[in-house]
């Protein structure tokens, strides 16, 4: 039986982007006609179904909209990745997505993305989207919380072993509601101090530095 190791993207595989939200506004501003000038507080964590349902709520448009506006947002990722966009890999996860596999764990994605944006991400971080079991990945395009998203993955997993890494307390929370072990990585916006408030087995700066911290936590529960 594989043991899954379940990553969110951005600030966990990759760093957040200073302009992410800006393809969320011009999707929601091709479907509505009007620019969004309402932002949602606090995004990090939401799954993309949930903050642009928000988006579309706080601005006063319909949120039945948010399967048109999902539509364009590929739209909107696929140009932006033929005009060469590039992301960061966050530190270490490069070496760790190796590890991970040299040991016959299974990578896999549990993000906030939808799989069109996911891979695109990816690409434009250097990681190959390959390196990832893509049918056990669970995706946030039509998630209307990070919580039924990892009890998505749970309830397919079955009895596999399994973990969630991310670098929120909405990760911690959905991982605490389908009974997933939590792993905090503070390459997002959340200190490691921060994400010691949370249930993780355990907290680490990056994978540079914890790496090692990870796979014991990892082996301590197998």
């Amino acid at each position: 039986m594989s043991t899954y190791i379940l990553w969110d993207i951005d600030g966990t595989l990759i760093y957040n982007s200073p302009s992410g939200g800006s393809l969320y506004m011009k999707a929601v501003e091709i479907v509505t006609g009007v620019r969004p000038t309402v932002r949602v507080e606090s995004p990090h964590g939401m799954t993309e179904g949930q903050l642009l349902t928000q988006i579309l709520e706080v601005n006063d448009h319909n949120p039945t909209l948010v399967d048109e506006v999902l539509f364009e947002l590929d739209i909107l990722a696929r140009e932006q990745h033929e005009r060469g966009f590039v992301r960061d890999a966050c530190a270490g996860v490069q070496e760790a997505l190796d590890t991970f596999q040299a040991r016959g764990w299974t990578n896999a994605l549990l993000t906030g993305n939808g799989p069109t944006r996911a891979r695109y991400k990816l690409l434009a971080a250097g990681i190959d989207p390959e390196i990832f079991d893509w049918d056990h990945s669970y995706f946030g395009h039509e998630a209307p919380t990070r919580e039924h998203l990892a009890a998505e993955a749970r309830t397919a997993l079955v009895d596999a072993p399994a973990f969630i890494i991310g670098d929120t307390p909405n990760d911690h929370v959905a991982a605490r509601a389908a009974s997933i072990p939590f792993i905090a990585v503070a390459t997002g916006i959340y200190s490691v101090e921060q994400l010691r408030h949370t249930d993780a087995i355990v907290v680490i700066e990056d994978f540079v530095s914890g790496l090692d911290d990870v796979l014991a936590a990892i082996d301590a529960r197998l």
